[in-house]
């Protein structure tokens, strides 16, 4: 008879602890039990090509990286593993979470092994939840748990989601919009759309293109996005000055553009926005509804910093909506809580 194996509860709490990890398009945030957040970088890395072994050596990560976007050598490679809220280059994320983990772990004198929460969209397929794992192990996690997005974020937001009371969220990321219906600690409706803060940057440089003949980077369009987005247009003119490409003849030009410009610029996706939060209203049990209808909407991630976007959706759903108490890391703290609550059961994680 095989002799089980044997538990040290002391020894698991010296040597492993917990991480959650919000593995976003946009930004990658870490949070451990004994820390709080310990690191917030944009999910970016840069590679150096190495012609002669065939092979690319990581030489940048996290904001670092980022500011070679665009402007990298010919022999760096910047890249951003993560679309739509799932890893779209599987050998690029593995290193990104790697480093990243590397950043944000202490080094104590023995290395602890850490049990992972990652947060991952509702529209994720079973190929990509098991990508993100995959690439959690290979970092050095000993346990890897998924999360729902829409559960973190709630729970995050300080939302009572283990109370007989529906509660909703509407997570913005940078490359989804996650809604979810919470109560009794489990989701009563999550929907997901590829929808988010990326959307809004790629369409502000189509409006400007169309409009001005002029070609905006990524990153001048996110920048000008945070300067003077708005949801809505009947707010007070501001001007912010952009600089792109001509598309006439190539030759750097800047422009000038307004809110306004730019309210017009994100309407269609805030509608698509819109539209996925009409849906869950739709589909959600009318108990469920009735609760929010009193309690509310909650906004959380980085689309929700967005100015005047609670404002748009009170005008277009007549339902009270708010913004949470910072909202870019509501996920991640979320994730972290819940696991240690042990709010997460088998329909939560893998």
């Amino acid at each position: 008879m095989a002799r089980p194996t044997p538990h040290y509860p002391l020894f698991d709490r010296l040597f492993r602890h917990s991480v959650a990890v919000d593995l976003g398009t946009a930004n990658t945030l870490i949070y451990t039990d004994n820390g709080g957040i310990v690191l917030n970088e944009p999910s970016v890395v840069a590679f150096q090509k190495e012609p002669s072994a065939g092979q690319k050596r990581v030489t940048a990560v996290g904001t670092e990286a980022r500011q070679l976007l665009g402007r990298a050598p010919r022999n760096v490679e910047a890249v951003r593993p993560m679309r739509h809220g799932v890893i779209a280059n599987f050998s690029a994320a593995e290193q990104m979470i790697r480093q990243f983990v590397d950043m944000a772990r202490p080094r104590p004198l023995f290395s602890r092994r850490a049990a992972f929460t990652l947060c991952v969209p509702a529209g994720a397929t079973q190929v990509e939840r098991r990508a993100i794992k995959e690439a959690a192990v290979a970092a050095g996690a000993w346990k890897v748990s998924l999360i729902g997005e829409s559960l973190a974020s709630a729970v995050g937001a300080g939302l009572p989601v283990s109370e007989a009371v529906g509660s909703m969220v509407v997570d913005i990321g940078g490359g989804t919009t996650e809604v979810g219906v919470i109560s009794l600690g489990g989701l009563a409706y999550s929907g997901s759309i590829r929808v988010g803060g990326d959307s809004f940057d790629m369409a502000i440089i189509s409006y400007v293109r169309n409009l001005y003949g002029v070609l905006l980077g990524e990153q001048t369009a996110e920048h000008v996005k945070k300067g003077i987005g708005s949801a809505v247009r009947d707010v007070p003119v501001e001007h912010m000055n952009a600089t792109g490409r001509s598309v006439d003849d190539g030759l750097p030009r800047t422009v000038q553009l307004s809110n306004h410009d730019i309210a017009d610029a994100i309407d269609g996706p805030l509608r698509q926005v819109i539209g996925a939060v009409k849906r869950a209203l739709e589909t959600a049990p009318a108990e469920l509804v009735t609760d929010i209808a009193h309690s509310g909407i909650v906004l959380t991630g980085g689309g929700a910093l967005l100015a005047n976007l609670g404002r748009r959706l009170t005008n277009e759903l007549g339902l009270e909506v708010r913004v949470a108490d910072e909202p870019l890391t509501c996920a991640v703290r979320g994730a972290g809580a819940a696991a240690a609550a042990g709010l997460l059961d088998e329909s939560d994680y893998e």
